[in-house]
């Protein structure tokens, strides 16, 4: 019996992770859920897989109440699927008690690396991904040892606006934005595909993740989202991981691994599917992947600013005080006032307050020149 803890379990993720556990509690048991502020889903939760008050909270305001949850004394696996850097306290809790991390909460892994991994050495946890395309890595990295590995290929839909030029993403809306082509999600993971600066934090986490350098991280644009990802061998074998579009199917491999659950999700009909197209991204309309990449070149604190900024204006958009195309210029210029280093917390805590000072001055210039 695996005891779960759940944190983020009102969202997109955590409901889904509940829909797997609902058909194999003889194998899994929730022991906490930790929820924004949605107190009657779950208070509803709750009930339903029997988790008392003391392990389910709400924690909108207190990360370190999610830190607490993740420590829990019982728990076996923490499904960290919080939105942003407020994961951050959490994944370093659950790795510091040995746990596993089934970790959906990127920021916290790209803001943190340096500090992330050595508090998993400290501790002996592990981080097994729940993003369909670092767990289509994670399984694909399985056919072949590490010095094997030539680079690995990660593939994004091109969300709503794949196609658009620079001209025509001016004038997108936020309900533009937020139709994404393939997959249902939480608007600032919704708004991040259609930069593209989701595949940029992407990168940067495959590169904490699994040891590789950034020459070895290509992103492609695949808009059946079928191919969730690939590693390519030094032989010239690629092993890719296919299936339709349910997040059902990491998550479950995530709870398990490395075994995997006895229930098909996301199984495909190939009478159904009549090709696989692939294509390089525009790096010229979607400027924020190509900022990501220099943020994870340059290493010390310039992955945390560049989260930390992106997390303001996206939050800015999403309220209408700046365009859809402000975005990468409001990440772009709080990086080029400096990034210092990282060495412990408080340097990932600085780095982020200074980044979201920055990128909140961009924002209200932009503000209020519109």
């Amino acid at each position: 019996m695996k005891k779960i803890a759940i944190l983020g379990s009102t969202g997109s993720i955590g409901t889904q992770a509940l829909a797997v556990l609902r058909g194999h509690r003889d194998e899994y048991e929730v022991v906490a859920l930790a929820a924004g502020r949605n107190v009657e889903l779950l208070a509803a939760q709750a009930a339903e897989f029997g988790v008392s008050d003391e392990w389910a909270r709400t924690c909108a305001d207190s990360p370190s109440i999610l830190a607490e949850l993740a420590a829990h004394p019982d728990a076996d696996v923490v499904l960290n699927a919080v939105v942003g850097f407020a994961g951050l306290p959490a994944t370093l809790a659950a790795l510091e008690h040995g746990k596993r991390l089934a970790l959906a909460n990127k920021e916290s892994l790209i803001a943190g690396g340096p500090v992330v991994a050595a508090v998993r050495a400290r501790g002996n946890g592990e981080i097994v991904p729940v993003d369909s395309e670092h767990s289509a890595l994670y399984q694909a990295l399985r056919s072949g040892a590490a010095f094997e590995v030539k680079r690995l290929v990660l593939t994004a839909s091109g969300g709503p606006f794949r196609g658009y030029g620079r001209d025509q993403l001016a004038f997108v809306t936020i309900a533009d934005a937020l139709r994404h082509p393939t997959w249902h999600m939480g608007a600032k993971i919704t708004v991040d595909s259609s930069t593209l600066m989701n595949k940029g934090l992407e990168v940067i986490e495959a590169h904490e993740l699994f040891g590789v350098g950034f020459d070895q991280v290509e992103v492609v644009v695949h808009p059946q989202s079928i191919v969730h990802s690939m590693v390519e061998f030094v032989d010239g074998a690629t092993i890719a991981q296919l299936s339709m579009p349910d997040m059902r199917l990491p998550i479950g491999l995530a709870l398990g691994a490395p075994d995997r659950l006895p229930e098909a999700f996301g199984a495909i009909d190939w009478s159904q599917v009549s090709r696989l197209d692939f294509e390089p991204p525009d790096l010229e309309a979607f400027p924020c992947l190509a900022l990501a990449y220099e943020a994870g070149r340059a290493g010390g604190g310039a992955p945390a600013m560049l989260s930390g900024a992106n997390e303001v204006a996206v939050a800015a958009f999403l309220d209408g005080r700046i365009s859809w195309s402000a975005i990468a210029s409001v990440v772009a210029e709080t990086l080029d006032a400096g990034t210092g280093n990282v060495l412990d917390l408080a340097d990932v805590l600085e780095a982020d307050r200074a980044a979201r000072a920055r990128a909140s001055k961009a924002v209200e210039r932009r503000s209020e020149a519109a």
